[in-house]
């Protein structure tokens, strides 16, 4: 191999996968003098075909329908080299054959692949202050089940919340294996504070240091039979879901605020999610807006979620939860008469909007993103919160790119939430070592 050369562009059976250097056949000599390569040996060889049918599966996962020969060309191997590898995804059910053939390559047409509609699958289970969701996702990345439990959790037992997770997630179970789906494990989106399995801290909840990996599993375990069980934040979750379902614009760097009781936030720069040294990074919802503000639960004061999570909303609306809630407040904020209630939530949504900007603009002046994406209860409020937060932004960020009307601060995709962002991290997780899983058992709970 000459010093212009680069592992990445070699074709065959042990092309690395881009950014992963020393995958194949050894590092490139571009520096190093001319040493030979070594050929590898059986166990490398074994490492680069694990990671080969990887990169096969995510390139038909990423492309919903795809040929052998575009496969290749994609991800620079043989047409042989794929066609064994797909072969062996076939045989281990993670790809099927469409039946659809297609031209435009070189040579014979191609049949189309896809991922299986069957097999293995992802749940994710959503832990919020007023409802528990479980999302079951197949290979594709297709939502086949939705199963959503209200109740208000707010100073609950998180024993009690986690325990009727756990039945809701049995339910689910069940309901898979109706339809030919196995779950490779269940991920948890869990507001506040999340480490290791364990809810450091979740103010909204009242929970401080609660085991719930730990807690949810002991009652899925009675349900059905063990599965790996992974946790993270709601909103890191929401947000990869915006990622992998599509971003608005395409954008692969933005800042997440979802509006809930509290407000969540997550950073994705560059197509990763940004998680910091301890993994807390996104707490939006505490940055602090005006410091002689009202006390906020974190024990901090003018946090941003004191003036744009719902209760503060409601409340400044003069409306509560009973009184239809935050559709009640967009329908009053549309309304542009004079009406008393319909000022209130007008003002209501733009003090909320302007102090968004606020927080907003030191985010973006930070880390430069291409947009911001509302979800949660901001998604439905985006048309009436966007104009002040707008003029915040115009106001305060100095690359002078986000003025109003620039298409930047939008409403997030109803396609990403916390649950099938969770469900999305099993499949991910899957898709990282399709040899690791095998061929799922059969669907029996």
């Amino acid at each position: 191999m000459t010093q212009n050369q680069s592992p990445a562009r070699r074709t065959g059976p042990h092309s690395p996968a881009p950014g992963v250097p020393g995958t194949a056949r050894g590092e490139s000599a571009a520096g190093r003098g001319t040493a030979p390569e070594r050929r590898p040996g059986r166990t490398e060889a074994a490492g680069v075909r694990r990671l080969n049918l990887s990169r096969v599966a995510l390139a038909v996962h990423d492309e919903a329908e795809i040929t052998r020969a575009a496969v290749a060309e994609r991800l620079g191997l043989t047409r042989a080299a794929v066609s064994s590898l797909v072969e062996q995804l076939i045989a281990a059910g993670f790809v099927a054959e469409s039946g659809k053939t297609f031209s435009g390559q070189a040579g014979r047409p191609g049949t189309a692949l896809t991922m299986a509609r069957t097999g293995h699958a992802g749940l994710g289970v959503s832990v919020d202050v007023d409802a528990l969701t479980v999302c079951l996702v197949d290979l594709a990345g297709t939502e086949r089940l939705r199963l959503i439990e209200t109740g208000r959790h707010a100073g609950s037992d998180p024993g009690a919340v986690l325990r009727d997770a756990a039945l809701l997630t049995g339910r689910a179970l069940r309901e898979a294996a109706g339809e030919g789906l196995v779950p490779a494990g269940v991920d948890l989106a869990l507001p506040g504070l999340v480490a290791d399995g364990v809810v450091r801290q979740a103010p909204n909840l009242g929970w401080n240091a609660v085991p719930a990996a730990e807690l949810f599993a002991e009652t899925l375990r009675a349900e059905t039979t063990e599965l790996p069980i992974g946790s993270d934040n709601e909103a890191n979750s929401a947000a990869l879901a915006q990622l992998w379902s599509g971003a608005p614009g395409g954008a692969r760097s933005f800042v997440y605020l979802s509006g809930d009781i509290g407000v969540g936030g997550a950073v994705v720069l560059d197509g990763d999610l940004l998680r910091g040294a301890h993994g807390f990074a996104g707490e939006i919802g505490h940055l602090v807006v005006d410091p002689n503000g009202p006390d906020c639960r974190c024990g901090s004061r003018g946090c941003l979620e004191r003036y744009a999570g719902q209760d503060a909303l409601l409340r400044a609306a003069g409306l509560d939860a009973r009184e239809g809630g935050i559709a009640e407040l967009g329908r009053r904020a549309a309304d542009g008469s004079g009406a008393p209630e319909a000022r209130r939530a007008r003002q209501a949504v733009e003090q909320a909007g302007a102090m968004l900007g606020v927080a907003l603009s030191g985010a973006v002046n930070l880390l430069d993103p291409q947009t911001v994406l509302l979800g949660g209860l901001y998604r439905e409020l985006t048309p009436h919160l966007a104009p002040a937060a707008e003029r915040e932004l115009e106001r305060r960020v100095v690359s002078g790119l986000w003025a109003a009307g620039s298409g930047r601060l939008c409403a997030a995709s109803p396609a990403g939430d916390a649950a099938r962002g969770a469900a999305g991290q099993v499949l991910r997780r899957v898709l990282a070592d399709p040899l690791g899983y095998g061929a799922a058992p059969p669907a029996t709970y």
